[in-house]
């Protein structure tokens, strides 16, 4: 097996282009022994053991519009379908054991929903195998509040917090318990999806729950009957797991890479301070190897691109790409220690390309069109919404052999109804979603943006930018008018109600605030490689470097993708105007969490230091907390430097300034990743951390600490409070306000005992980076910093004038452009060697 970096060869044994080998090393990093693997044809009919069409199965009519009904009690009385005519009784039992629909093959899964007043909704999902247009079980799960034990203390009563309740003592008080009967979303012969919706009274203190499912079997004879999650009192704010790229890219090596460890460490997080929310930002599975060894193989060989653009989606490919879908699915969520998270922490996802296929909605827009493109995206659409949102999904998806799927709006195919369930659509009757008014370009599908409470103070906004992507708009701008007129409605209710937000987290899949790329754009966009691109199409010329799709260069998918693409710059700088303006209107503080670039890094907004404005004031500081991959290797230490140089300070509008923050004060362990000058980058895998300061914690004294409450400073030189008034940033490159200063492994933020134990309302942020690739226990370093609370002063600090055309002495700091709106690179930083680049571009 050849190391994972090694570079692979261009052509196969055979002589034939490899299709699947990036000339981005760092992207795939395919092992010699895959490349091999992945260059052998394969047949069609065989990419998928477990294969069968579903005319195989029992025939039965249309789709049943719902369930029969149940008398409360979990009684079900079934149409039943004799499966064993012909076999003997005892063939007959040992079938009916095998197929009863006891037996969970994934699962649980716990998800977040919302919370109205002081009630927590969630739900719970399972999968079970065996199902059909008749299901001849319906599980109950069982919830409640836990009792504990404490050995010194004595009883702690019901509500106790993690202090009071741990994963080893606690029970179930089944006195109280609740019992919920599961509903089932779809069902056909090979599995049924189960879903569970439960709602949580809050208190006045952190509670701890228990639930459990009765009469199933888990597929595990290890895994536990029992599992426990966590809800803040009423009166706090969530702490918050954030995470994407959780899977790893085509022909990784994955166990070079010591699989999916760091959720070992996350799980470590949560038994000391138990995450209430997990949020994924995006790919939260990979399912690009349906090209390599599924069932579109045969379709990605095809050299003739015009040929490949026009291949149809008939029933068949369609049945095979569902089949990959769903196993990889079933795989990789009942993979440990991801598993056990799933069940434990409540989470909230949005999904983005590789929960499709690598650059989905990127390519070129003829290409994208295809029937191919638009049968997969509906397909991962089905399971997008089973596993990771627990909705019914579409009564059919898109196949070129039933027209009416071929038209946006509710055509079924009957052929994939045949001995199916599935449930009526409950999308657009959920309070949590902002649904989109018409389908994407290439996902007949509308998109599922969510807004959502996070505790006591904490709102919650997610954007859907995947459905309605193409090379040159991220969402529909009536999507983005319905998002603020939700946005708008929800924080002045708040308001109103005598309870506001203080702080907006708001998930995007891929950050906002980032280096731009623009002149490797231009490169590869250049007519320059236009005949490249003829030699590759001919006869192979340039291997990998060119994408197996549209035959554009391979890493211009990914460079299209960033809102900082050239083709998105009108769209991004509107969308992060359009935010300011509603944390002036709120004088609510907005953090972006945005991931898929493998990189751990910090950027930010703020407002021009020739304004003046105090963070605490200023509404246009906004941070992005880019946070990427969980579970995916890196780019080498050089693509990281690299983004280091190119980390000039940018010009939004004559107001707002934009770049990345000094966070990485020194490489995780004993390490050596990056070079000396790069403390804005980090080539490793990582996940972060957000908790308030909640003004509930008792007060700070002057020496930084009482029952664990701290500053934000580091030491006595950084004492001051997190809201200094008086303090007033240089540029970009330094620290902003006090909790940025001394930001990285010796803040306060970083550190398990003082995380969030402050009493400003600030938001303290940590991104813990893995140390070492090769430990299985995935051990991180944690690097910290603290987020103000916004006091907006709009008679002191007026709103935005975007179209304002000059600002007096803007062009006036050293090594900035003098034209308003462009870019240019401030002076080096705080630090000897910060990496700050002399020279501009945009």
């Amino acid at each position: 097996m050849s190391q994972p970096h090694e570079l692979q060869p261009e052509y196969d044994e055979n002589g034939r282009p490899n299709p699947y080998r990036s000339a981005s090393q760092w992207r795939h990093q395919e092992s010699g022994a895959y490349a091999k693997h992945a260059g052998e044809a394969r047949d069609p009919h065989t990419a998928s053991a477990n294969t069968k069409d579903l005319t195989n199965f029992l025939n039965s009519t249309r789709v049943e519009p719902e369930q029969p009904s149940t008398d409360g009690a979990g009684s079900f009385q079934p149409i039943v379908i004799d499966e064993g005519h012909g076999l003997t009784d005892g063939a007959r039992d040992a079938q009916a054991l095998s197929h009863d629909g006891k037996e969970v093959i994934c699962g649980p899964l716990l998800n977040y929903r919302r919370q109205e007043g002081n009630v927590w909704y969630g739900s719970v999902l399972i999968v079970t195998k065996g199902g059909g247009k008749v299901q001849h079980f319906q599980p109950t799960l069982h919830i409640g509040r836990v009792e504990t034990a404490d050995s010194q203390h004595g009883l702690v009563g019901e509500g106790a917090g993690a202090s009071g309740a741990n994963h080893t003592n606690g029970a179930i008080n089944t006195q109280h318990g609740t019992e919920v009967l599961g509903k089932c979303l779809y069902s056909d012969p090979r599995n049924t999806f189960w879903q569970f919706s439960i709602t949580c009274d809050m208190l006045e203190v952190e509670t701890k729950w228990a639930y459990s499912i009765t009469d199933v079997r888990y597929k595990s004879s290890t895994q536990s009957s029992t599992n426990y999650f966590f809800i803040p009192a009423t009166t706090e704010s969530m702490r918050i797991m954030f995470h994407s790229c959780n899977g790893f890219s085509v022909g990784t090596d994955e166990d070079a890479w010591s699989g999916p460890a760091l959720w070992n460490d996350v799980l470590r997080r949560h038994a000391e301070n138990p995450f209430h929310v997990m949020i994924g930002g995006g790919d939260q599975i990979y399912n690009d190897g349906i090209r390599v060894d599924g069932p579109l193989r045969p379709w990605s060989d095809i050299g003739n691109p015009k040929k490949r653009r026009d291949y149809p989606f008939p029933g068949k490919l369609r049945d095979e790409c569902d089949e990959y879908y769903l196993h990889n699915y079933l795989r990789w969520y009942s993979t440990e220690p991801f598993a056990e998270a799933n069940g434990q922490i409540p989470q909230l996802n949005i999904w983005d390309d590789h929960d499709i296929i690598d650059g989905f909605g990127s390519y070129v827009n003829e290409f994208m069109k295809c029937d191919v493109f638009r049968g997969i995206g509906g397909t991962a659409h089905k399971y997008y919404m089973l596993f990771q949102h627990h909705l019914a999904p579409p009564a059919s998806t898109y196949t070129t052999d039933a027209p009416t799927t071929m038209e946006a709006g509710d055509g079924v195919d009957k052929n994939q109804l045949q001995d199916t369930f599935v449930s009526e659509p409950t999308l657009q009757s959920e309070p949590g979603y902002i649904v989109g008014h018409k389908p994407g370009p290439y996902v007949a599908e509308h998109s599922m943006n969510m807004f959502s409470r996070l505790g006591a103070r904490i709102a919650f906004l997610g954007i859907d930018a995947r459905t309605e992507r193409t090379r040159h708009q991220v969402n529909y701008p009536e999507t983005y008018d319905l998002i603020f007129n939700r946005l708008r409605s929800e924080l002045g209710a708040a308001q109103q109600s005598g309870n506001p937000y203080k702080h907006m987290i708001l998930l995007l899949g891929i950050p906002i605030a980032y280096p731009r790329l623009t002149w490797l754009e231009n490169v590869f966009s250049s007519p320059l490689i236009a005949p490249m691109k003829f030699l590759n199409r001919r006869f192979g010329f340039g291997g990998g470097l060119f994408n197996h799709f549209d035959g554009s260069v391979d890493l211009l998918d990914d460079l299209d993708d960033h809102y900082t693409a050239k083709t998105h710059k009108k769209e991004r700088n509107s969308f992060v105007e359009r935010l300011q303006t509603i944390c002036s209107e709120f004088s609510i503080r907005i953090t972006i969490l945005g991931g898929d670039v493998h990189l751990a890094a910090l950027g930010r907004f703020y407002s021009n230091p020739e304004l003046k404005i105090p963070a605490v004031h200023d509404h246009r500081y906004m941070v992005n907390v880019v946070s990427s991959a969980i579970v995916n290797k890196p780019p080498p230490a050089a693509i990281a430097n690299l983004l280091a140089k190119r980390n000039k300070i940018h010009h939004l509008n004559a107001d707002t300034d934009e770049t990345l923050m000094s966070l990485f004060d020194k490489d995780p362990g004993d390490s050596n990743k990056t070079m000396n000058s790069n403390h804005v980058t980090m080539p490793s895998r990582n996940y972060a951390i957000l908790t308030e300061n909640s003004p509930n914690n008792r007060a700070a004294t002057a020496n930084g600490s009482v029952n664990g409450a701290v500053t934000n400073g580091t030491d006595a030189e950084h004492a001051a409070p997190a809201g200094d008034h008086e303090f007033e940033g240089k540029d970009g490159h330094a620290f902003l306000h006090k909790g940025e200063a001394g930001a990285g492994t010796k803040h306060k933020a970083a550190s398990p005992a003082t995380h969030g134990k402050n009493n400003d309302g600030s938001l303290d942020c940590c991104i813990r980076v893995e140390i070492d690739q090769h430990n299985r226990e995935g051990h991180t370093e944690p690097y910290g910093l603290t987020i103000p609370l916004l006091e907006h002063l709009p008679e002191k600090y007026p709103p935005p004038h975007h179209h304002r055309l000059h600002l007096p002495g803007r062009g006036s700091r050293p090594g900035t452009s003098a034209r308003p709106g462009t870019t240019g690179a401030a002076s080096a930083g705080n630090r000897p060697g910060s990496g700050a680049a002399t020279a501009a571009s945009h």
